[in-house]
């Protein structure tokens, strides 16, 4: 089979997804460097599983509604499938099949005994109440539950979902099989086996890779600005990290909206703000707001960080962008069109799979933990995560140097794909 038919051969109700097409475009461009055979490629690009499943719920307000739940694992040739469970409106099995593969990469970059796997619900999260999530939460897992095991399909927090969605798949798993399942899932409580530093990895995990990226093109992170777009649990906890490091943080955006001070941000006062106060960022009393929000991509700065959606760096805006580093706290911000104008302009992207790699390793530990049965100190996970972080930016670093890629997500996708392709032709095709 030639690379061609690889490219045009294989149409899922997966390829109606824009996103999902993004995730197949990349493991095409991995597979035209000649690195990977084009058997293995044609079996990597579409997921190994995908559910759907209805789930009704009783609201409180009175009356049934009926939301519509996926769960893909899109290989499992390399351990379970890992993955985030996310709640959003704009949830899809298309989305949800791109960011399985996604992890499937970035496990097999990060070296970890797992597959790639996601979730979702498409609904919003904002419109139920607590006690609606949680019988929501609950019958999703009950609909799923053939499929998910610390074997099989392990998932973890992701948009819209938190360490108490967590808590309640645990339950639910944990009272069909008649005995407490830490390891079911991970980003849950610490009191029910949850791992210290789970919440903050992802975020320290973005750190990492951006001050091995300052150092990489001689800048100083005192002397270093940076805008955040999103202030969800990456994104908060990168601008803590930053503020740490003495980067000045100068703009920060939320689904609401997005503020800019020149002079820089104060983190603390602004969580405080959100966090204590309840109050939008928007509204916040040290720093002006920006409308269009949009128009925070666009401010002059060091390091960009999109922490929020998918695709929001497009060929549209990518010729605006002024900074020198992007640092992809979310999974796929970029669009391939976006990536070459990028490349042409001299701007440096530190690529989703490498850069938020934190979350799933650190899960990785949680995993380890709970299997074990022996939990590690807050600096143990620190230190072991700052490890694996830096080994794997230097790796790419160093295979994009060999292979002469300009560009790191080439690198980062190779050695993620590379690593599952051996291990599929290693193990053959059964029957």
């Amino acid at each position: 089979m030639s690379l061609s038919q690889v490219q045009y051969h294989s149409r899922s109700l997966f390829d109606q997804s824009p996103v999902f097409q993004m995730a197949k475009q990349q493991l095409r461009k991995v597979a035209q460097a000649g690195h990977v055979s084009p058997d293995v490629v044609e079996r990597l690009a579409t997921p190994k599983r995908a559910l759907v499943v209805s789930v009704p719920v009783r609201l409180e307000s009175g009356g049934i509604r009926v939301f519509q739940g996926y769960r893909v694992q899109h290989s499992l040739t390399s351990g379970p499938a890992k993955g985030g469970l996310r709640y959003h409106p704009d949830v899809d099995i298309g989305e949800v099949a791109a960011l399985a593969m996604w992890m499937t990469w970035k496990t097999g970059l990060m070296n970890l005994p797992f597959g790639g796997g996601k979730g979702g619900i498409r609904c919003d999260p904002e419109a139920l109440t607590l006690k609606e999530k949680e019988r929501m939460t609950r019958r999703f897992t009950e609909e799923v539950m053939p499929f998910i095991g610390p074997r099989l399909d392990v998932m973890a927090p992701d948009v819209g979902t938190d360490e108490q969605t967590m808590a309640w798949i645990m339950d639910t798993y944990s009272m069909s099989v008649g005995h407490a399942c830490p390891e079911i899932i991970t980003g849950k409580p610490i009191e029910i086996g949850g791992c210290t530093g789970r919440r903050e990895a992802t975020g320290r995990g973005v750190v990492h890779c951006i001050m091995e990226a300052l150092a990489a093109h001689g800048l100083d992170p005192v002397q270093s600005t940076a805008v955040v777009q999103g202030f969800g649990n990456v994104g908060s906890v990168t601008c803590e990290e930053l503020a740490l490091r003495g980067v000045k943080v100068i703009g920060i955006s939320d689904a609401y909206g997005a503020i800019y001070n020149p002079e820089g941000i104060d983190i603390k006062a602004l969580m405080e703000w959100v966090n204590k106060e309840k109050r939008k960022l928007f509204e916040f009393p040290g720093a002006k707001p920006i409308e269009p929000k949009e128009d925070l991509l666009l401010i002059p700065c060091t390091v960009l960080i999109p922490a929020a959606l998918e695709r929001v760096i497009t060929k549209d805006n990518a010729g605006k962008i002024q900074c020198t580093i992007i640092a992809e706290g979310a999974n796929g911000p970029t669009t391939p069109e976006a990536d070459d104008i990028l490349e042409q302009r001299g701007i440096f992207v530190i690529p989703d799979i490498l850069c938020n790699a934190g979350g799933v390793t650190t899960s990785y530990f949680e995993w380890v933990q709970d299997l074990q049965q022996y939990l590690w100190s807050e600096e143990e996970v620190k230190e072991r995560l700052k490890k694996l972080m830096v080994d794997a930016y230097r790796r790419v670093r160093k295979l994009a140097l060999e292979r002469g890629f300009k560009h790191y997500r080439l690198a980062a996708l190779s050695l993620g794909i590379e690593k599952v392709a051996r291990e599929k032709e290693l193990r053959g095709l059964y029957p």
